[in-house]
């Protein structure tokens, strides 16, 4: 009998997977799993070839039975994952010049997929 894997050994799991594929496409990890203060949590952050520092959040599904990429992420989550990566940028003295966005990878069952630029900077 295989015990069953908690719910965070599944999240570190999907998370090893999602930056094995960011780094396939060429983008370089940063960071993973920064705690933003009270704020949220960045699950990935990484540098594009373009140079672009991308905060990524790791959504994953079993199957698409509960729904897909739609609504994965909520208005709130979107405005602590901003609030965090605000905190991110004070913490670690990046220049508000420097080239951001915010990317999504959706791994639903054993499909994976990156949208660069999922949603925008909300205050």
């Amino acid at each position: 009998m295989s015990a069953k894997r908690s719910t965070r050994d599944i999240g570190r799991e999907m998370e090893d997977k999602a930056c094995e594929y960011l780094m396939s496409l060429g983008y370089r990890i940063i960071d993973r799993n920064f705690h933003g203060g009270r704020f949220a949590e960045l699950d990935i952050v990484a540098r594009d070839t373009e140079g672009y520092l991308c905060f990524v959040e790791v959504k994953y599904r079993h199957d698409d039975e509960h729904g897909g990429e739609e609504g994965a992420i909520g208005h709130a989550k979107i405005r602590n994952i901003c609030r965090c990566a605000g905190y991110y940028i004070s913490n670690r003295h990046i220049s508000t010049d420097t080239p951001m966005r915010f990317d999504v990878v959706y791994i639903i069952g054993s499909d994976i997929r990156l949208v660069q630029n999922a949603f925008d900077y909300i205050r």
